[in-house]
Parts: C-alpha cells; sequence; structure tokens
C-alpha cells in the first residue's frame, strides 16, 4: 500500500468512534476543488501519474515506489498496535483507496488487530468494494457523489466511469454495511437544480451529506482558492431539496 499520510486521532471521520485516518496515494478523478493535491498526482520517481500505468505495471512498482519520507506501510502498523485499546476504528481514505490492488490485505491486517474501518470512496471501482464486502472488511463506507451525471466527465474525463459509479450506488445501497453518500457544493459547479439530477442517482438512499466547498486551502485548480463559499442559504435550500430522494439530507 502507497500511504500518503497519517492523521492520528479523528472524533469526525467515523461516525460515533475514535479514529485515526490513513490516506492512500493516487486518483483516477482530477477534480478542480480537490484539497488534497500532494494525494492526488504522486509519481513513479518522475512524473508519471501512478494510475497512467497499467494494472500490471502498478503491481510491479508497488514493491519499489515510496517517495523519500512516506510513511511504510509496516511503521503504520507499528503505530496501530500502540494504540490498541485508544483508538476504535481506521478510516482509509485518499486519494483513492480502491484504485490500490492491494487494498483487501491491507484491509484485512487491519482488522486483525480489531480495528473497524471505514472506506472513502468516489465509487470508480465496483469490483474492489463487492471483494471487501464479501471479506467482511469494511464496516462502514462513505461514496462521493460529485455532480450531476451529466457533469462527471469534468471530474473523470472518461463517461464509462459512470456506470461503474452507478454500480457502486446500488451495491451500497444493499445495506451490507451503515453508509452515507456526499457531495462538496460548489458555486462553480453545483447549481441547485443539480441536486434533483444527484438525487435521482440515489434515491431512496439513507444518509446524504452535503459539505461545503472550503477555498482557504491548497486546490487541483488554483484559479478556484480564495474563492466564494455557498451561502447557508444556498446549502439550506439544496438540503430541503435533497429531502425527496433521501431519508435524510444533512449539511456539514
Amino acid at each position: 500500500m502507497i500511504i500518503g499520510g497519517l492523521q492520528k486521532f479523528s472524533l469526525l471521520d467515523y461516525p460515533g468512534q475514535v479514529a485515526a485516518i490513513v490516506f492512500t496515494q493516487g486518483c483516477n478523478f482530477r477534480c478542480p476543488f480537490c484539497y488534497n493535491p500532494m494525494l492526488v498526482v504522486p509519481s513513479m520517481g518522475g512524473t508519471k501519474d501512478i494510475f497512467e500505468s497499467s494494472s500490471e505495471e502498478i503491481q510491479k512498482s508497488y514493491s519499489q515506489f515510496r517517495p523519500q519520507g512516506q510513511l511504510s506501510e509496516d511503521d503504520f502498523f507499528v503505530f496501530l498496535k500502540s494504540r490498541a485499546g485508544k483508538l476504535d476504528a481506521i478510516v482509509i481514505t485518499g486519494g483513492e483507496p480502491t484504485l490500490h490492488p492491494d487494498l483487501t490485505g491491507f484491509a484485512a491486517r487491519i482488522k486483525a488487530l480489531g480495528y473497524k474501518i471505514k472506506l472513502d470512496t468516489n465509487g470508480t471501482n465496483p469490483e474492489m468494494i463487492e471483494k471487501l464486502f464479501l471479506g467482511n472488511l469494511v464496516d462502514y463506507i462513505a461514496m462521493d457523489i460529485k455532480g450531476a451525471p451529466e457533469k462527471y466527465s469534468r471530474f473523470t474525463g472518461d463517461k464509462d466511469d459512470l456506470d461503474k459509479i452507478r454500480k457502486s450506488i446500488i451495491m451500497i445501497k444493499g445495506g451490507r454495511v451503515p453508509y452515507e453518500f456526499r457531495t462538496t457544493v460548489v458555486p462553480a459547479f453545483t447549481q441547485t437544480e443539480d441536486i434533483d439530477r444527484m438525487g435521482g442517482m440515489i434515491d431512496g438512499a439513507e444518509t446524504w451529506w452535503l459539505q461545503r466547498f472550503k477555498s482557504d486551502t491548497s486546490l487541483i485548480d488554483k484559479d478556484l482558492e480564495n474563492t466564494d463559499i455557498p451561502s447557508d442559504e444556498t446549502m439550506e435550500e439544496m438540503r430541503c431539496r435533497g429531502l425527496k430522494y433521501v431519508k435524510n439530507c444533512r449539511l456539514r
């Protein structure tokens, strides 16, 4: 596993659990408003994104590639053992964790230490999500709904991803573990009417969080930094609209 960072303590990221957050490197999306740019475009000793490589190239490179100073997997598990009895859970986020072919083995090692696991995902790898479900390797899952279906190419550049995303939504709504969907509301990308298009994608879901865009940080698109954020009125209007589609629509 290529680990990009570790947050040793959180009371916010896994509902009802004291958690640590492990960040994986690499992502197949280029969301302009992403505030983890250092995780999205790691390199293979140069400028090539590791996920521009074929799956075979990735598999071969995993044993060699770790940027200098980056947390090793062994060091991460030393930390987990030292926190036994003090942490309840681990949040695996990114980047996009499901792109890593060794995610199931990584999750199994975490579970073997007695921790619960929450997974954050963009939903583009339903096959990996299914493997995690079948192995009882995830206890909570949060999936991003980036935008209205017709706008997804602005994030993915690949229309084929939408079929995979829909498959992941259906699988997650199946209720094998507690779940949530979430959308970052960005004035330049999210209009009020988009709530209806996104709501239709997850119709009948349990929980949908609408997250206010943060512009006071480093972003993939530098032009979005320090731009306007959604007003309280806009967020509440969107929340009320979202309630037509899901049981709980909440604001962050």
